[in-house]
């Protein structure tokens, strides 16, 4: 399943407006981004560095036990493992600002295999998967190089960051963490960004991505419009540098309202892979496909969120057309639900889930053989955000 390898948007300006329309508190931290039902530690650890100011360390440490039916080879029906280990070390105020993020981390997704904490950092970002530098010479203006968070999608890179456990379906065609310089720019609703990058992790810095998010009603409505491009044709492939991905180019229309209890996130996502033939793509592929994320506020502290998803790709069973799900023309729909509860810092979690392939080519179904069409998930997931 070379298109379903783990990848994944950040959103991190849309999240970052979703935790304020969740009702977070004003002096918690807004990075990493979160959704609207788990939320940061609002008084967060903070020292004096002297001239460099107040530095904020914060953190999350989490656990997880999941089962599934239909397991692919090398994976198992059932496991227990540490889902986050991870801080964030951040300096928030003045010109010079920074954003670190070292630990141990799982990346688990509808549809994928999962892979150990003990192999994920090693094959996919590292025990460093972001880290930045930034400066902000105005209010309202900035830049930041280094290990970011990509711009393109509508769910973010950690269990913790998301309304659910694991990240759906439309996750997994797009870049998690890119290297690279990125320009930040708002206005009063209007929030702008455009990054220079490497893309999936290419190393190869021929990727711009976008976002541009405007918010109304004092947040109770975000549009956002973002996506991206490889300006060239990369070679290069790795676990997290999938190659018709990595040559593609993605965009994402997503609308977010809050209104009391509710939040609800539709959005559409799109992409094209060209021809190329010297990557052996003799025809170009495309996929277009659309999602709802919504969370609904039972109390203060229980919350259940949904996700519904549906991908069609393009190109059908013919030789040369890139595989982006389960085998080229291959669709692809799923269902999840997750009931969380958060006390202070403390949270915990369940989540049911369900994929349905369509039109899998042989080879690139679920189960020891391959051959099978659906997968269902049960998911626990425990822990703190500090």
């Amino acid at each position: 399943m070379p298109g379903l390898l783990r990848h994944a948007p950040a959103g991190l300006i849309l999240m970052t407006l979703l935790l304020a329309g969740g009702g977070a508190d004003a002096g918690a931290m807004t990075t990493p981004a979160m959704g609207g039902e788990l939320v940061a530690n609002p008084n967060p650890f903070s020292f004096d560095a002297g001239p460099l100011g107040t530095i904020y360390v914060t953190g999350a440490l989490s656990g997880l036990a999941s089962w599934q039916d239909s397991p692919v080879p090398g994976d198992r029906e059932a496991r227990a493992d540490l889902a986050n280990g991870q801080l964030f070390v951040q300096k928030t105020d003045g010109w010079f600002q920074f954003y670190a993020d070292a630990g141990a981390y799982t990346l688990p997704s509808l549809g994928t295999p999962f892979m150990s904490v003990g192999h994920t950092a090693h094959d996919t970002y590292g025990y460093l998967p972001q880290a930045w530098l930034k400066i902000a010479p105005t209010e309202n203006f900035s830049i930041q190089a280094g290990q970011l968070a990509a711009l393109v999608g509508n769910e973010n890179a950690f269990t913790f960051q998301n309304f659910n456990i694991e990240r759906g379906l439309l996750w997994n065609q797009t870049p998690l963490f890119s290297r690279g310089v990125q320009a930040n720019y708002t206005s009063g609703p209007l929030t702008l960004q455009l990054s220079l990058n490497d893309g999936y992790y290419s190393d190869r810095f021929n990727w711009l991505t976008w976002q541009a998010v405007y918010s109304l009603n004092d947040g109770a409505d975000v549009f956002s419009f973002n996506g991206g491009a490889n300006l060239g044709r990369t070679s290069y492939s790795s676990l997290v540098t999938p190659l018709a991905q990595n040559n593609s180019a993605i965009g994402d229309l997503i609308y977010t309202h809050t209104s009391g209890s509710w939040i609800v996130s539709p959005y559409i996502q799109f992409s094209d892979v060209p021809q190329a033939v010297a990557l052996g793509f003799i025809r170009n592929a495309t996929s277009i496909s659309g999602a709802v994320l919504a969370s609904y506020a039972i109390t203060p502290e229980l919350f259940l969120a949904g996700r519904a998803e549906y991908i069609s790709t393009s190109g059908g069973d013919v030789a040369g057309t890139p595989n982006l799900l389960y085998g080229p023309g291959s669709d692809a729909w799923s269902l999840t639900f997750t009931p969380t509860f958060q006390h202070g810092v403390f949270y915990a979690r369940g989540e049911a889930s369900y994929i349905g392939a369509l039109d899998a080519a042989a080879g690139d179904g679920f189960g020891r053989t391959l051959d099978k069409s659906s997968q269902v998930r049960l998911m626990l997931e425990a822990g703190v955000v500090f």
